[in-house]
């Protein structure tokens, strides 16, 4: 027996991990960064490199043409942003996003998670099923955004066409402030339900079918067990369903580009779409470099909200 061995065994302490020491040893290997170094290189390069640069370009007064004729502005575009110098306002840009992320957040876990449970049996028709519901996801935004133009067309559209069937009147589905949003969110969820149904799968998969059996045979009722057996366990694929939608919703421009272009009256001028139009359409790349460092401030915070929420969960 070595020393350490003895050492060990008189202090009570449990040996060391070798798969913690093969660890810590590959951490101090200048091979282990070689190999890392390609990555994070391109990490640097494309987006680490450019936020550091928007950072830069937000305390100026850029110029494009020349670089060396940008004054410093420190926090002035910041403050100009928030004291609501841009048209749309940022807060009134900041209600409508919030308008946007809820109803993504709210309608595509709910509508999610039921397509789930009722595909979640096997067998051919459900695979056919779910591989067709998975397919809108990996369509080009841009393209199903002009299909969709077309459905929502006032005249000739599929949308007012199925209205008629149940005695609605024809809506100006894109031309009314009231339901240019709307439209914008069915399109949304339909391109993004196919991704969120495939988590809330891989959730179902891991529920307990002893505590689901155990519940039946104490006469629990179908909505009684999803509610207080299945759910629970599955409240972690929710979460992380939450955070993907909240992020990703956050972020939305090409629909509301393709489909509305903002409009009408600004109802569909998210943050993502005012940072477009500020910095390529009124040509001032300071406030928009200021409003894109705001909204990935705002990215960061909710994420990590939900992430300590997410935490909170497990314990």
């Amino acid at each position: 027996m070595t020393i350490g061995a003895v050492d060990r065994s008189m202090t009570g302490s449990p040996p060391a991990n070798p798969r913690r020491r093969r660890g810590r040893r590959a951490l101090r290997s200048p091979i282990a960064y070689f190999f890392v170094l390609p990555a994070l290189a391109i990490f640097t390069v494309f987006t680490i490199g450019p936020t550091v640069f928007t950072f830069v370009v937000s305390l100026f007064k850029w110029n494009w043409f020349k670089t060396s004729n940008s004054t410093l502005q420190g926090l002035g575009n910041y403050a100009d942003l928030l004291g609501g110098q841009t048209n749309p306002t940022f807060w009134y840009s900041l209600l409508v996003t919030l308008y946007f992320v809820g109803a993504m957040v709210v309608g595509g876990t709910a509508i999610s998670l039921a397509l789930a449970v009722l595909l979640q049996r096997g067998g051919l028709y459900y695979s056919a099923v779910r591989s067709a519901a998975f397919l809108p996801h990996v369509t080009p935004l841009v393209a199903t955004s002009i299909v969709w133009v077309w459905i929502f067309n006032t005249r000739y559209g599929l949308a007012n066409m199925v209205l008629s069937w149940v005695g609605i009147s024809p809506q100006d589905w894109l031309g009314s402030a009231t339901t240019a949003m709307p439209a914008v969110i069915i399109y949304s969820l339909w391109h993004e339900l196919g991704f969120l149904v495939v988590v809330m799968l891989g959730g179902l998969t891991t529920i307990s079918p002893e505590l689901s059996e155990a519940s039946r045979i104490d006469g629990a009722s179908p909505w009684q067990e999803f509610w207080y057996v299945t759910f629970p366990q599955l409240r972690p694929f929710v979460l992380l369903v939450v955070v993907i939608t909240s992020v990703e919703s956050l972020q939305a421009f090409t629909q509301f580009f393709v489909m509305t272009g903002g409009d009408p009256n600004y109802s569909t001028a998210t943050l993502g779409f005012l940072v477009y139009q500020v910095a390529f359409v009124f040509h001032t790349p300071g406030p928009a470099a200021a409003l894109a460092i705001v909204l990935f401030a705002i990215t960061v915070a909710l994420t990590a909200i939900q992430w300590k929420v997410t935490r909170f969960a497990h314990e």
